[in-house]
């Protein structure tokens, strides 16, 4: 027999995803458009035996993740962009505690308060730190529903392994998408948590803190986070490409946007035009690798996103000037066809 599939939402496949994988702490504020992960988590966790809470305020559910996850608690927190601006100061306390927790940001057009609508322009927020310091967020972008429920496994096990804040950038379209999604078994945790502040008498006593004390102290923290993210790098760079081995124009998009590409590289493909993609899963770590061995070919590529120009900075800096590189964005909510794309692709084919 096959697995067992669901209809769902990508924010209820999720949520429900977190809880398969081991969550048992639940903290967050309702912000269109992911309220219908919080409303999921609020009936399943006392279901479970885990712990549910509507906080105040972001910045209320990000130090109470904070909090849970130093006790020794699988924590996880969502929101959408206005939300996850308020949370970057938390995010930077848990990195430099080393506290693993799974933030889940549903995206939508900014800047400011914007719209409910659709958008990737929490690319730089997400991948650039996250907050104050040397530190980086792991940060998966899913684009399918079953996706949704996969990555945030994975989220919580690399959290776990590297003891680093994970975030899941998804986006309006994705979080709201309804498809049939069947639930993998979650990879066990990696950590024994021997290091969290349980407060029970006759263990070691440890003490989670994020002030690291003076010059030499706080460079050798920085030296040990940037040591896991390197590691990462090695081990959990993760990427998938279509058509790719006779391609002259690469598409390059990530999240929902890979999927109206993949519509779009078809549809290019019946036209004779020799297109091919590379889907970033990971945006940190980056897939720079497969950008400079591709330029080596004499490529061009046309980065796509629901902004106005984010991740096209990583592919410069991994293509280092060994091709052409242009971006097609657009912004405020407006969610690109595969149409527009091939209207793209004529024109740079003309000029």
């Amino acid at each position: 027999m096959g697995e067992q599939t669901y209809l769902m939402t990508g924010n209820e496949a999720l949520a429900e995803g977190a809880i398969r994988a081991g969550c048992n702490h639940y903290y967050g504020y309702p912000i269109t458009p992911q309220n219908e992960l919080l409303e999921y988590m609020s009936k399943k966790m006392p279901e479970v035996g885990g712990h549910f809470l509507q906080a105040e305020s972001e910045l209320a559910a990000i130090h109470m993740i904070f909090g849970a996850s130093a006790a020794g608690g699988n924590a996880m927190t969502s929101t959408s962009s206005p939300g996850i601006a308020l949370m970057l100061e938390g995010l930077s306390h848990l990195a430099a505690a080393e506290l693993p927790c799974v933030v889940v940001d549903v995206v939508r057009a900014g800047p400011g308060s914007g719209n409910i609508f659709p958008s990737q322009s929490d690319y730089f927020l997400a991948t650039k730190g996250g907050g104050h310091g040397d530190f980086h967020n792991i940060v998966l972008a899913p684009s399918s529903v079953q996706e949704m429920a996969d990555y945030v496994m994975e989220a919580f096990y690399l959290a776990e392994k590297y003891r680093n804040p994970a975030v899941i950038l998804s986006d309006g379209v994705v979080g709201h998408l309804m498809e049939k999604v069947y639930f993998k078994d979650p990879k066990p945790f990696p950590s024994t948590k021997d290091w969290c502040a349980t407060g029970a008498k006759g263990k070691t006593r440890h003490v989670v803190k994020s002030s690291l004390g003076a010059e030499d102290l706080c460079e050798s923290v920085n030296l040990k986070l940037h040591a896991k993210y390197e590691d990462l790098k090695k081990h959990h760079t993760y990427y998938d490409t279509l058509l790719l081995e006779d391609a002259e124009l690469v598409l390059v998009a990530f999240g929902i946007v890979s999927r109206i590409c993949r519509k779009a590289v078809k549809l290019a493909r019946g036209n004779g035009l020799r297109v091919g993609l590379i889907r970033p899963k990971t945006l940190f770590p980056f897939p720079s690798e497969i950008f400079a061995n591709v330029s080596k070919r004499g490529c061009r590529f046309l980065v796509v996103e629901m902004n106005l120009g984010q991740m096209v900075e990583d592919v410069r800096l991994a293509v280092n000037g060994r091709a052409q590189i242009d971006f097609y964005g657009r912004a405020g909510g407006v969610v690109i066809s595969p149409e527009e794309i091939i209207k793209e692709m004529r024109k740079l084919e003309q000029g």
